[in-house]
């Protein structure tokens, strides 16, 4: 457990000394990508490269959990009480479906930064 925490801290720090290099005007970048056209290169991305992959992996690792632990506890519940199952059964995809919304979602504004 320690180790996945100081590995956290490692790349939380990466992406604190990165986020200048995210910062720079697109004017800049694009003059040094090869002309003044705005264009820029993914290359020229690599901390937005990096952070939106951080991010879309730790967004889908959190999902995985939350559903999990969902599943876990409505078969827990249903095991306890039988006659309540289908009620337990809705209200847990019901909670699935929005988790995974919101899922979609912040994947969605994960690969913005990548591409965007």
């Amino acid at each position: 457990m320690k180790a996945t925490g100081l590995g956290l801290l490692v790349v939380m720090g990466l992406l604190f000394f990165a986020a200048p290099a995210m910062a720079a005007d697109e004017a800049a970048a694009g003059a040094t990508a090869g002309g003044s056209s705005g264009f820029v290169l993914l290359q020229d991305k690599g901390a937005g490269l990096w952070g939106g992959a951080i991010g879309a992996g730790l967004v889908i690792i959190g999902a995985a959990a939350g559903i999990g632990r969902i599943g876990g506890s409505a078969t827990e519940s249903m095991a306890r009480q039988p006659e309540a199952a289908g009620s337990v059964n809705t209200i847990a995809l019901i909670t699935a479906a929005m988790l995974e919304g919101a899922t979609l979602f912040a994947v969605v504004v994960c690969m913005l930064a990548v591409f965007g």
